[in-house]
């Protein structure tokens, strides 16, 4: 298994506001559909990352991505451990894997997130999949931070 995790990121919500968003992937959609309308006011650099989220759905438990040559992969919420840990499971997915995010309380209104993922990836494409997938989880956090959550 490799491992891969983000760095560790200020969010000015408190770790519960943070959870009850994340821990119900509708919320997410929600932000998705308003990411969509704003696209047109977007600098052309933003544009080409926000392209990708159209080919996002959620459910409660669920969200999945449509990738080229792969078809659909699925992350289904499979551990709730209120208000600090949400353990994702892969489905449908050519390498399996985990993702887990935490919170921790930095204050009342505010905490920390890391995201980590354990993949099992086979030997031969470690090469080819390791940076890509640093960066990845690294943008994935980063944007999770910026969420405008509701307190």
């Amino acid at each position: 298994m490799s491992t891969f995790e983000s760095s560790v990121k200020q969010i000015a919500h408190s770790q519960e506001t943070v959870y009850n968003t994340l821990s119900d992937l509708r919320n997410l959609q929600a932000l998705v559909d308003r990411a969509e309308q704003i696209m047109p006011y977007l600098p052309e650099e933003a544009k080409k990352h926000a392209e990708h989220l159209k080919d996002l759905k959620f459910d409660q438990d669920s969200l999945s991505i449509e990738a080229p040559m792969v078809g659909e992969i699925k992350m289904r919420i499979v551990e709730r451990e209120a208000p600090k840990n949400i353990k994702f499971g892969s489905e449908n997915s050519p390498v399996q894997f985990n993702l887990w995010i935490q919170l921790l309380p930095t204050g009342d209104s505010s905490c920390k997130m890391k995201l980590t993922i354990k993949a099992d990836i086979p030997f031969m494409l470690k090469g080819m999949v390791k940076k890509p997938l640093a960066e990845g989880i690294e943008k994935v956090a980063d944007a999770l931070a910026m969420i405008p959550y509701q307190d």
